[in-house]
């Protein structure tokens, strides 16, 4: 009898027989939760990748590519162990650790440097290194310089911009750093990576300021219920739901940009366009949350499709995801207006299709809204007394929210930071649950921990695309 693989949300990487069992088997849901290392090659794998398995006495287990890159190992050609799902541990964790990735994912360290990142997460930059370096094995320079070199690598192969462009809209300080990098990373130089990958992206367009990109998740993925979700409460001018998917307007930190979204069996195609490409990374992070990427479909249904009046919602409708948020000020100051938000927000500097307005900042609408209630809120997000980032402490944003009048703290600490067990207090919920034959729906929930935000999602009304 086989013991059959069960990927977990804990620090998977630390079991390396666990590891090691994942990697014989190609298992691609593992994919993004931990990175093998083979000592007689001196590269670094997903777990899933189809190369010969090396014998468990060459290899060792990272939590980060950061962490293998540290450890003097370069990224296998051959299955691009970055392009994968990131994990879901930094949901499910709350800690310093998950907080900070989840910041430098956005970009954080390329915009603010490492202060900046530390002022953020409230701790010195020698208490964040310690943890970093404890946790994920890789400082936080060395998580950045990994991030960058995603980054670089994504404009190298799915855009035509000079290298040299390249290296600065990627983050990096110099060309001389980015082509060290790329060099001790890849294997290989940016030019030779760009001819080699000029086959792979020659049936997707890009051009300029526009990207073409493939988003990975791990399946199975309910795409229908999360667009059909984000379509359901789409502004116009800001958002744009299509036969193919759905669209937006961003408000980066450089500049603004515009999404296009839609699903295919294995990913979902996302087609950017940006004022300005350092603002890649930061954009496709918002992006990958907004859409709960990163989830663990197979750790969810395991805990919820046991229980007798889950079981059959989780197995007709498997892969749900809790839909996210691309900017915390705004989902508060959207769930306050609604697409009265419209009128207050700016043109978009070139309009893109049906897409011609941004959501507004917390500023504008505190001096343009008439209500007190949201002159209140909206002057709170403005001024800083509220707070809302993806690298915040969920029990002290929690208090900033709760201060102020209107707003659902739950359900920003679930949207936002992507807490993966926040079950809110609905009453459409409660009837659901009750129809199911759950009385107790508190008591009942303490068994689908920590699951219980995608618990919501299968006791909420769900409307579904009609596209077939």
């Amino acid at each position: 009898m086989t013991t059959a693989l069960v990927p977990t949300t804990r620090s998977v990487w630390r079991d390396t027989e666990r590891c090691y069992r994942a990697v014989t088997s190609r298992d691609s849901r593992f994919d993004g939760q931990f990175i093998m290392a083979v000592r007689t090659t001196g590269i670094y794998c997903r777990p899933s990748c189809p190369a010969q398995t090396p014998k468990s006495k060459n290899v060792s287990f990272f939590p980060t590519s950061a962490a293998a890159q540290a450890g003097g190992y370069r990224a296998c050609r051959r299955c691009l162990p970055d392009a994968v799902p990131g994990s879901p541990e930094w949901n499910v964790r709350a800690d310093l650790a998950a907080r900070a990735m989840r910041l430098i994912s956005d970009g954080v360290v390329e915009r603010d440097g490492v202060p900046g990142l530390a002022k953020r997460l409230g701790y010195s930059e020698r208490q964040l290194g310690r943890v970093l370096t404890s946790e994920l094995g890789a400082g936080p320079l060395a998580l950045a310089r990994a991030h960058r070199a995603h980054s670089a690598r994504l404009l190298i192969e799915m855009s035509e911009l000079p290298l040299t462009d390249v290296a600065f809209a990627a983050g990096f300080a110099s060309v001389r750093q980015f082509n060290d990098t790329i060099r001790e990373v890849f294997a290989t130089t940016p030019s030779e990576l760009r001819v080699k990958s000029a086959r792979r992206r020659s049936d997707i367009p890009a051009s300029g300021t526009r990207l073409s990109l493939r988003l990975p998740f791990r399946t199975p993925y309910d795409a229908d219920g999360i667009f059909a979700f984000l379509a359901e409460q789409a502004i116009p001018g800001i958002e744009e739901v299509t036969p193919d998917g759905y669209g937006r307007t961003l408000r980066l930190a450089h500049g603004s940009g515009t999404v296009r979204l839609s699903a295919r069996e294995d990913h979902v195609r996302c087609e950017l366009q940006l004022t300005d490409l350092r603002d890649l990374s930061s954009a496709v992070a918002r992006v990958r949350r907004l859409l709960d990427l990163d989830a663990d479909p197979e750790a969810v249904a395991r805990v919820l499709g046991a229980d007798s009046a889950l079981g059959p919602l989780v197995a007709a409708t498997p892969g749900i995801r809790v839909p996210g948020a691309v900017d915390g000020p705004e989902l508060v100051l959207r769930a306050l207006l609604g697409s009265k938000i419209t009128a207050l927000g700016e043109p978009l500097p070139v309009c893109d299709g049906a897409l011609t307005t941004l959501f507004p900042t917390a500023a504008q609408v505190a001096a343009s809204a008439a209500d007190p209630v949201i002159v209140e809120v909206a002057t709170a997000l403005a001024d800083g007394t509220a707070d809302i980032h993806v690298g915040r402490d969920p029990d002290e944003l929690r208090a900033e929210l709760q201060a102020l009048p209107g707003v659902d703290a739950d359900a920003v600490l679930m949207r936002v930071l992507g807490m993966p067990d926040v079950l809110l207090d609905d009453a459409v919920m409660r009837a659901n649950a009750a129809a199911l034959g759950i009385t107790d729906l508190g008591e009942r929930a303490q068994a689908w921990r920590p699951w219980r935000s995608y618990a919501g999602r299968y006791l909420s009304p769900k409307p579904r695309s009609s596209k077939k």
